[in-house]
């Protein structure tokens, strides 16, 4: 856990459950992408600079999750390096109370204020200010999270940060965390079309071809979709749908589960909503989803 691994000329990665990218610009000097889950994560990271020789130049986050910005404030505070993220993913690295605020739709309890949901905050520049290495590029990623962004390095390696999901996981948790289920959808139909020469996932392997991983998340998507419809052959309230896909799925309900996969059920509920396929209505002081008939 925790390896340095080669990916190309310049290019490396760190293999551990939320893969973080590096790239050389020059002898010394490297670019960070992401910084992993917690502060154990950051001195890990700095463990292997300082063995390589480098320099933590900068660190570029391509979203929010605490997951992927966990290292950013022991990073910083003992190297001093800038940080760079993207829009309305820079506030929430600025302000980390906002993820679990963001996920359970009010104020969090103290169980949701945990390093899973919540980072310590760390000072963010807007991503636009960056002096990229020549030949970096910045891909909008949109779907799972606000203004994810995905990074090509001058050797064409991708990393693709959370919008594609390991079949091991999909087949255990079956559901991934999705913010906007269309914009998801868009960002695989993207994904397809991108030619490099190794793509790396935050949460699955490198490979050399990202289509078929990009297939298996979009029929997931699509399964989950005719669920939720099949589901709301009758009218119900989003508490009964989300047991219902728990029940299904053979998952098992905790305080984050609850808010990660209840905000993504959500995201699909709006999303089937917005297509006409769901309608909604109150009754009785209940918020009711119903799928609508078939013209």
């Amino acid at each position: 856990m925790y390896e340095l691994i080669h990916a190309a000329e310049r290019t490396y990665y760190i293999d551990c459950p939320a893969k973080m990218g590096l790239y050389l610009e020059n002898a010394t000097d490297v670019w960070l992408i992401d910084s992993g889950n917690d502060k154990e994560a950051g001195k890990k990271i700095q463990k292997i600079l300082t063995a390589q020789g480098w320099n933590l130049k900068a660190i570029i986050n391509t979203h929010s999750n605490a997951d992927h910005i966990g290292g950013n404030h022991l990073l910083q505070d003992r190297l001093g390096c800038p940080i760079y993220a993207k829009g309305i993913d820079a506030a929430f690295t600025r302000f980390p109370i906002l993820e679990p605020s963001f996920l359970y739709g009010g104020y969090p309890c103290k169980a949701l204020r945990n390093k899973f949901l919540m980072a310590q905050d760390s000072q963010v520049l807007e991503l636009s200010t960056a002096p990229l290495p020549p030949g970096m590029e910045i891909i909008d990623l949109p779907g799972h999270y606000f203004h994810m962004i995905g990074v090509k390095t001058p050797d064409n390696v991708w990393f693709l940060a959370d919008c594609l999901t390991s079949e091991t996981i999909i087949d255990k948790y079956h559901i991934s965390f999705i913010y906007d289920v269309a914009a998801y959808l868009d960002t695989l139909d993207r994904i397809e079309q991108l030619e490099g020469a190794s793509f790396i996932p935050s949460h699955a392997e490198a490979v050399p071809d990202i289509r078929p991983l990009a297939r298996a998340n979009r029929q997931k998507v699509l399964e989950i979709k005719e669920k939720l419809l099949a589901c709301c052959g009758e009218p119900l309230t989003f508490e009964e749908i989300l047991k219902r896909v728990f029940d299904d799925y053979g998952l098992t309900m905790d305080v984050n589960q609850y808010v990660l996969v209840g905000s993504t059920i959500r995201s699909y509920l709006s999303w089937l909503c917005d297509l006409g396929q769901l309608s909604v209505s109150f009754e009785d002081n209940r918020m009711l989803w119903k799928q609508r008939a078939a013209k």
